[in-house]
């Protein structure tokens, strides 16, 4: 008798215990389904909120663009200062809020910035007019850029063996009026932004359609956008704002950024120092590691964008189309054996 009782007593302790353990997965769910719904109830209200605050901003400095455009007497310097301050201020407002906005908010945003700009430098000129900025070494001796880079997206000039782009009509995704490198296949391609030098749009820079290229990006810059890169591998010292990446298959980046969002990306290595959490969307086989990049100057380009301390957010990535608690598969550390060394691009 006690030989039967023993297998029912086993099979009431199981079924008790499977009980338990599906109460325990409820109750995970149901705080997982209360969690998300808050986390997705802040990230409306701040975007909102954002929202709300950069219209108001905007509107105001148009307005003050339109007085300066419609008043009888020249605007004083000081005036077309504090507007270019407002307009910088706007700028940041979207770095410090990129990491909570969707990509294409964020793309809209840095293109009404840009469109501010264009349109204050547009009145500036028409009352006083005055030399544009061009990224220039004054010690390069300049010469004229070959028939076939004129006809290129990017006007640009060859000052000794460097590639100078002046400002443009095209920005990121083919809008807005960053300067950039577009439409190239196998060439090694340079820039050095000069430090201090950087001021609203002048610091903003794009690649775009790029395969098997090798870029370097000395200095400071205010933004970078990447757009459609394949096999390219991309050295960048100190940016100050936010990397957006919109398309990327096989590439090596090594980058310093106070935000980086990357969307799209395929088999890519990331070597990064970045202030917030990277993120990524729409990507599979990226992998990470600790910036790694030298060249001289680079110490104080980093200072100068508050990048010179390691915070280790490279290994904390935050991949939006992957709400498991696990670890996302999407993502991985890149093992120290398969890292690259120091680069120096000096």
């Amino acid at each position: 008798m006690e030989d039967n009782e023993q297998p029912s007593h086993d099979s009431a302790a199981a079924a008790l215990q499977q009980k338990h353990a599906a109460m325990l997965e409820r109750l995970a769910n149901r705080h997982q389904s209360r969690a998300t719904a808050k986390t997705d109830s802040n990230s409306s209200g701040s975007t909102q909120s954002f929202l709300s605050q950069f219209s108001q901003s905007k509107h105001s400095i148009d307005a003050q663009i339109s007085r300066i455009r419609t008043q009888p007497n020249p605007p004083e310097k000081a005036e077309l200062e504090a507007i270019s301050l407002e307009i910088s201020a706007l700028e940041k407002l979207v770095a410090e809020h990129s990491y909570l906005l969707p990509p294409y908010e964020v793309r809209n945003s840095l293109t009404a910035i840009t469109q501010l700009r264009q349109t204050l430098d547009d009145a500036s000129a028409a009352v006083a007019p005055k030399k544009k900025f061009s990224f220039k070494n004054k010690s390069s001796k300049k010469s004229a850029a070959p028939a076939s880079d004129q006809k290129s997206e990017v006007v640009s000039e060859v000052e000794g063996n460097k590639i100078v782009p002046k400002l443009g009509k095209l920005g990121f995704m083919d809008s807005g009026g960053a300067p950039g490198f577009r439409n190239k296949d196998k060439e090694k391609l340079e820039m050095e932004f000069n430090r201090g030098e950087v001021d609203g749009r002048n610091g903003e820079f794009t690649l775009s359609n790029l395969r098997d290229c090798e870029v370097r990006l000395k200095g400071c810059l205010r933004a970078l956008f990447v757009d459609n890169v394949v096999n390219c591998k991309v050295y960048v010292g100190a940016v100050m704002g936010s990397v957006l990446i919109e398309g990327a298959e096989g590439c090596v980046f090594v980058l310093a950024s106070h935000q980086i969002r990357i969307h799209n990306a395929k088999n890519c290595s990331f070597y990064l120092r970045v202030r917030s959490r990277p993120i990524i969307e729409d990507s599979n086989g990226v992998r990470f590691a600790p910036y790694c990049l030298s060249y001289r100057g680079i110490e104080e380009d980093l200072a100068e964008a508050n990048l010179d301390e390691e915070t280790g957010n490279w290994a904390n990535v935050d991949d939006f189309r992957w709400l498991r608690a696990l670890q996302s598969p999407n993502w991985s550390v890149l093992p120290e054996d398969d890292r690259v060394g120091m680069i120096n691009i000096s």
